[in-house]
């Protein structure tokens, strides 16, 4: 192919294709996770933040430059997911102000628009780290650099190539960089993510119809027809048996499996190749709001909505359905500060709210909330001042991305990186203080919790010094892994145990929904015997796949 220039049809295309090799990819990148936590999630993050550019690009009529370059920004800002998600959409937003301004992509303006890509990223993080996906993107805009000074005429085709194969040398050198990486055998995951971008940008400008499994090692990844999503509203007292029973239906028809917890009910999320199979099944547990299902491999212009929310509650004579949870209209009283949090569990989300937490966001560590997510919370709270508690180190940018985006409230973002740390900062809010004084004191209570997580390894490695095999359990705390074993009683005990300073006072256990209540007592009791200067408090957390969360203060 001779070719100079990419109009803006070729750019949507290969956009698109770009976002269809990440997606067959995605599982591949989850595994490059450092931590062998059951929840690794780049690949998911940033399949998330790029399908929803790629649901504005393949809705747009006429296309410009213009119309797609602000698609692809306006779409991965607002979708953006962890901090892969965001940095992901400020490399976009970043090549974006460049190309919308121009008539056509050349050789030249590709060069602006990497550095701008480049620069705008790094200034998204504020303590950027090389052996990253920002290493291998700044790679990248220096190839493009070179391969154009040394010859100005190059062929998009040469560029494009010469650029991938110098971010695939980078990204194989990322181990070398960071020795976490090393240690664990694995690449950076955002950058390999990156590189599945362009490399499926340039099959798209290839013409190239990429089949999976082609062109990398990845593991075959089934392509579903049908991307389907609602919101499950149930009744008040189903078991934890039927929900879970539910869950593994779900798995059974497909993949990408996602049910979680939100303000409305259960947040499903599936690709399947039977949507009316998956809808009836929702339909028995109770009724459903938001539903979309998208053509995976036609990919029509527009979501299908298959029924309204008010032709389902007509049509069905549920018996599960209790009237008293009818939704009423309701607006939030007027208040000068206001409180988001994010949060999943039964018991931490009852927590909150007793603290004083005006709106929770389902999620955190098992399903990162979008920026989008957020600005919507942040819509639903009707104060001047609204405090943000990510709760999440992988949650903190998307928060500050919706900062950024939100003009008629003023946003406080806390950078709570655990749920204990929100717990804290909360408590210690002071009505009779300015926000800035709170958010001062706030920040400075968080930096006093040191949290542990307890889960199980789902892969062999070896990390932190440590031999670790599939099934054991870890205590993943704010610095690493600093306790691996057996049992998952012990192992919280010494996980404790690495925490404790002659300044503690406090220990709080929060145990999850796979944990018995008698076991978390017993806990709580070993550690008051062993720690009889410390008050030990114990509580309900419901959280899923953490067997406790612990903090010490």
């Amino acid at each position: 192919m001779n070719s100079n220039t990419i109009d803006a049809a070729l750019m949507a295309k290969m956009f698109l294709a770009g976002a269809k090799n990440l997606e067959l990819k995605k599982e591949w990148i989850n595994e490059l996770n450092v931590f062998p936590v059951p929840d690794g999630d780049t690949g998911t993050n940033m399949t998330l933040t790029i399908q929803s550019a790629a649901d504005e690009v393949k809705n747009l009529e006429p296309l410009t430059l213009e119309s797609v370059s602000k698609a692809i920004s306006s779409g991965s800002l607002r979708g953006a997911r962890g901090n892969s998600g965001v940095i992901l959409s400020q490399l976009f937003r970043g090549c974006s102000k460049i190309w919308r301004n121009e008539s056509a992509i050349t050789a030249q303006n590709t060069v602006r628009a990497f550095q701008k890509a480049v620069e705008t990223a790094y200034k998204a993080v504020m303590k950027p780290k090389e052996g990253t996906i920002l290493t291998v993107a700044k790679a990248g805009s220096d190839r493009a650099k070179e391969l154009v000074e040394a010859n100005p005429d190059i062929e998009m085709e040469d560029l494009l190539k010469g650029v991938i194969d110098y971010m695939q040398v980078v990204l194989d050198q990322t181990p070398d960089m960071l020795p976490v990486l090393k240690e664990a055998g694995v690449v950076d995951s955002g950058g390999q993510g990156l590189v599945q971008i362009m490399k499926g940008c340039y099959n798209g400008f290839l013409g190239i119809e990429e089949e999976e499994g082609e062109a990398e090692a990845a593991p075959p990844v089934r392509q579903y027809a049908y991307r389907t999503e609602f919101i499950l509203k149930n009744r008040k007292h189903i078991s934890k048996e039927e929900r879970l029973g539910f869950v593994s239906f779900l798995e059974e028809q497909g993949a990408d499996v996602a049910a979680e917890r939100c303000e409305e009910g259960l947040k499903v999320h599936i690709n399947s190749d039977d949507p009316g199979v998956v809808l009836s099944k929702a339909l028995s547990f109770g009724y459903l709001s938001r539903i979309h299902v998208i053509n995976n491999v036609e990919r029509p212009q527009y979501p299908l909505h298959i029924f309204e929310e008010q032709e389902l509650q007509e049509a069905m004579a549920d018996p599960w359905k209790d009237p008293e949870e009818e939704e009423a209209d309701y607006t939030m009283p007027h208040k000068e500060v206001g409180f988001i949090a994010v949060s999943i569990g039964s018991g931490l989300g009852d927590i909150f709210r007793e603290l004083g937490a005006d709106y929770l966001i389902e999620g955190g560590q098992t399903m990162n909330p979008s920026t989008q997510d957020i600005m919507d919370a942040v819509e639903k709270v009707n104060a001047d001042s609204v405090f943000i508690l990510p709760n999440n180190k992988n949650i903190i940018l998307a928060a500050e991305q919706a900062q950024n985006l939100i003009h008629d409230k003023e946003i406080i973002v806390v950078p709570s990186k655990t749920i204990p740390q929100g717990i804290s900062a909360l408590i210690n809010y002071l009505p009779d203080k300015t926000v800035r004084e709170n958010e001062a004191l706030m920040r400075e209570e968080i930096r006093q919790v040191k949290t542990v997580e307890l889960t199980y390894a789902v892969r062999d490695t070896k990390i932190d010094e440590q031999t670790i095999h599939a099934g054991d359990i870890m205590g993943v705390a704010d610095s690493g892994i600093i306790a691996v074993g057996t049992q998952i009683e012990d192992t919280a005990f010494d996980s404790v145990k690495c925490l404790i300073s002659e300044d503690s006072e406090l220990i709080s256990v929060y145990y999850g929904h796979d944990t018995k209540e008698e076991d978390a007592e017993a806990l709580g009791e070993r550690l008051r015997e062993a720690f009889p200067d410390l008050e030990v408090e114990v509580a309900a957390g419901g959280q899923p796949l953490y067997y406790y969360i612990i903090s010490v203060e």
